[in-house]
């Protein structure tokens, strides 16, 4: 049975109403990109196949599984109009550049395959049945952010299938006159209070009303006169230390957020955030609401068999996260991919920690930079609204600046990147460009080390010899930088399969273990390594297998390879001591 995809898609900002799209689409393959010339766009033209999104056509869950490169695809279905309000069609992700009609009418376009986007239908549509069409471009050109997607046309080393067209829900909803387009909730535990900016798509609002509640109390209400479009706020609440968020105790405020127009509501949107706090003290500490904050994280890269990129369900994500947590890890950082909604909302639920990473691309050049910049800034001004994410990476190990070791150019991009992330959000710290060749901007070292033993880490990982060192074969500070004093956390290491995972294509980043005893011995001794170095937190790579690559904790399918309470009896013994 084909998994179908029906909970409320963005579930940080809810509205009250409105109509899934997920399910049976028409289809159809254009690799003569004749789409336009046959007339596709009209929505009079019928297409040829059936697909079942949110699933990419490579994937089973979508029904076709067809892994060839089709770089040009087409999507058809009809809707129903129903009342008078406002209509905005909303889409989750369409990887990579997207054009949507509705009943004939051109009704706007998208690029990136990582951000959502959403367009207000209303103006094209007719009473009864309006037909919506979709098309998607998506080469393997890599100058585009593509994350772990193969641009060699099929599986390599550890890049994977690639993903094309819309992976992600659709959906309509529904507001009155104005709506609220773009709301940003950063929290400032030392004055117990919030705010950001608050934009509607129209500005014709004159009012927002922000309700605050926590465990069904009602905190407070903020009345917020609107100045146009753009308007910048604050909520100041009463402090109360049961209302910080945290791992053992992530308390979650409520909000409730509604548009005027004179005395008519426009709008009304639900959400939520945890107070907390985040910051690099002067020493060089990474703490969390004042205390340091040592980080247990795995890495996740989210794919699945059936549904690659495409979580099968919100439950799904809910599962890896309480995996994850059953072998003692406390967060985890999603590796070249920007997840579904539904992750950061239960990890925020639950108290996992979790790192925002850039998916790469791979090409230095002009185009390049200002896709992958136009993509990240997008990212981070949803990301900072997830409680849970502690830390960016808009960089990992060099890609996409292969030679910012010793070019300036490339460092002066990387930095460029560094310091528009602070910008939009300064509340947390950045990994600029984790694993190596770090820069003198970056508020954390990510080091990359996938050593068979921890024995040398004490020495090896000594603060005073940072800025002569090579992990795996790489500078670990690029030219002309110098460490600084930042917190520095082994952010992948492990990578260890099992010996029977590599009979045929799988592999592993280290030497495969024999059995399941010898992966535990191994793992102890990588963690007393990590353990005694001056290192604030690791990353094991990783949670699941993925495709060829075999070294997950679990199965591709979600089977545990090892018992989960020895895992966490090890990552936990060695917490404690570390503490």
């Amino acid at each position: 049975m084909k998994p179908i995809r029906t909970e409320y898609p963005r579930p940080q900002l809810k509205r009250e109403s409105w109509t899934p799209l997920n399910g049976e689409w028409e289809f159809a393959f254009d690799d003569a990109e004749e789409g336009i010339f046959i007339g596709y766009p009209t929505g009079k033209i019928p297409l040829p196949l059936r697909i079942n999104v949110p699933f990419s056509y490579q994937c089973a869950a979508s029904g076709l599984g067809d892994v060839a490169e089709h770089p040009v695809v087409w999507y058809r279905r009809s809707f129903f109009k129903e009342g008078n309000r406002r209509v905005l069609l909303c889409f989750n992700g369409c990887d990579y550049e997207t054009d949507v009609w509705v009943s004939g009418h051109h009704a706007g376009s998208h690029k990136g395959a990582y951000t959502p986007f959403e367009l207000d239908i209303t103006p094209y549509l007719r009473e009864g049945e309006n037909f919506l069409v979709v098309r998607c471009r998506d080469g393997l050109d890599t100058a585009q952010p593509r994350g772990k997607q193969s641009w060699k046309g099929e599986p390599f080393s550890c890049w994977y299938t690639p993903t094309t067209g819309i992976w992600q829900s659709v959906w309509l909803e529904y507001f009155d006159e104005d709506c609220v387009s773009e709301l940003s909730l950063l929290a400032d535990l030392d004055g117990f209070s919030f705010g950001g900016e608050l934009e509607t798509r129209y500005g014709l609002a004159d009012r927002a009303e922000i309700e605050v509640s926590f465990r069904g109390k009602k905190l407070c209400t903020e009345r917020v006169t609107l100045e146009g479009r753009l308007t910048r706020y604050r909520v100041a609440l009463t402090p109360m230390p049961e209302a910080v968020w945290s791992p053992a105790h992530p308390a979650l405020l409520d909000v409730k957020l509604s548009l005027f127009r004179d005395k008519a509501k426009t709008d009304v949107l639900h959400t939520r955030f945890g107070m907390r706090k985040v910051v690099v003290d002067g020493e060089g500490n990474l703490l969390l609401n004042g205390e340091k904050l040592y980080q247990r994280l795995v890495l996740d890269q989210g794919y699945w068999p059936e549904s690659g990129l495409t979580p099968p369900s919100a439950e799904a994500l809910r599962k890896d996260i309480e995996y994850a947590m059953a072998m003692g890890f406390n967060g985890a950082r999603k590796h070249q991919k920007i997840e579904d909604p539904y992750y950061d909302y239960y990890a925020e639920e639950l108290g996992f920690l979790t790192w925002c990473e850039m998916p790469s691309a791979y090409a230095f050049h002009t185009r390049e930079m200002m896709a992958l910049t136009e993509e990240w800034m997008k990212i981070v001004a949803r990301a900072r609204n997830n409680t849970s994410n502690i830390c960016y990476v808009p960089f990992n190990e060099s890609w996409g600046v292969g030679e910012i070791c010793n070019d300036c150019v490339q460092q002066d991009f990387v930095r460029a990147v560094y310091l528009l992330t602070r910008s939009l959000d300064p509340t947390r710290p950045i990994s600029a460009n984790d694993g190596w060749e770090c820069l003198d901007k970056t508020d954390i070292i990510g080091i990359h080390d996938y050593a068979f033993s921890g024995e040398n880490f004490k020495e090896k990982y000594s603060r005073d010899g940072f800025n002569g060192l090579y992990p795996q074969g790489r500078k670990l500070m690029a030219h002309g930088c110098d460490y600084a004093g930042q917190p520095v956390i082994l952010t992948e290491f492990g990578g260890i399969a099992m010996k029977a995972d590599t009979e045929g294509d799988g592999w592993g980043y280290n030497e495969s273990a024999c059995d399941k005893e010898e992966f535990y011995a191994r793992y102890r001794n990588l963690l007393e390594g990590v353990y005694a170095s001056s290192f604030q937190g690791f990353c094991y790579t990783q949670l699941t297998d993925v495709q060829q690559e075999v070294n997950g904790l679990l199965s591709h399918d979600r089977k545990p390879k090892f018992e989960l309470f020895r895992l966490k009896e090890l990552n936990e013994e060695y917490g404690r001591r570390k503490l």
